[in-house]
Formats: structure tokens, sequence, C-alpha cells
């Protein structure tokens, strides 16, 4: 009896193992990657196209920003008295809203007068870089490729899906962060 009880111990023993982790039933290729790649680069290349053939259409002297947008000055403002906005900063400014083809998607009353804190609340990336680069009393007129807009969402209203933007913006006043 003794040696059968030592017999079943140690089969248990033996017969146990380790778990192994169980393997994947199927595998990434990355193929879904690759080809929002290719979608992407498409897309970035068909938007430069008709900004550059809208640059060219122009007679403005249209300045190219570090963060990736087109912009001219509408009304410059030389003055070493007047600064450019910084973080906490608090920029009242008006604007208003176009696609490529000029047609008016948001007038300046239909947006009505905005208070931004820089860096602070949520504003599309290009406006919110457009903004650093102004004075109090400056226009500016922005060409936004749609990644700088509103990109893949939109606006949830009147802006599509990947829509390329003229923004015309002035600062009305900037107020140094308490």
């Amino acid at each position: 009896m003794n040696k059968l009880l030592s017999l079943a111990l140690l089969l248990v023993v033996l017969g146990c193992k380790t778990p192994e982790a169980r393997r994947p039933i199927s595998s990434k290729s990355g193929s879904f990657i690759n080809e929002s790649i290719a979608r992407n680069k498409a897309l970035n290349t068909k938007e430069k196209e008709a900004i550059e053939a809208l640059l060219k259409k122009n007679n403005y002297e249209y300045l190219t920003s570090e963060s990736g947008f087109w912009y001219y000055y509408n009304t410059k403002i030389d003055s070493d008295t007047l600064r450019t906005p910084v973080f906490g900063d608090i920029v009242n400014y008006n604007y208003s809203v176009k696609n490529l083809n000029g047609n008016l998607i948001y007038s300046k009353s239909d947006i009505s007068t905005q208070d931004y804190t820089m860096d602070q609340q949520e504003l599309f990336t290009g406006l919110r870089e457009g903004l650093k680069l102004m004075k109090t009393g400056e226009t500016i007129t922005f060409l936004f490729p749609s990644q700088k807009a509103y990109g893949y969402y939109g606006d949830n209203n009147k802006i599509g899906t990947n829509v390329p933007l003229i923004c015309e913006v002035t600062v009305n006043s900037i107020t140094k962060k308490q």
C-alpha cells in the first residue's frame, strides 16, 4: 500500500507541468498601418498642391511657419512696445473661417469674440500656433492644412473631414498672465 501511494504521488508530481502561454490565433501583418501611411501621404500631397496653387494665384507675400502652415499680414504692427503672447496670457481675438475655394464657413459674427488662455485651453493646433505670432492690433490670414486645422474628425458641424482652412484672425488685446 505504501508503494502504491508513493507511485500515485510520483505520477501526480510528474504529471503536472508549468502553464504555457497561449499563442495568438492570428498575427498582425501591419498592412493596415502601411495603408494608412500611404493614404495620409497622398492626402498631404493633394492638400499641399492645392495650397501651393492658391499661393501662386494670390498676390500676397506668404510666410511659411515652422509649424507647417502659411500666413500673410493684412495688418502688421511694427512696435517694440507690443509683444506676442506667452504661456498663460489671455488673448482676445476674432476670426473667420473659409475653405480653400474662399467660401465662408464661419463669419466673425458667427464665432463672436474669443478669449483664449495661451496653451491652457483647447484650440485647434494651427490657430494656437498662429496666435503666438501675433501682436495686439494685427490681422493675419492663415492657410492651414487639415492636420493643423480640424483633421480627420472635422468640427462635427460645418467643417468636414480633412478640410484645409483659411482663417483671418485679428488680435484685439493681449493681457499678461497674473
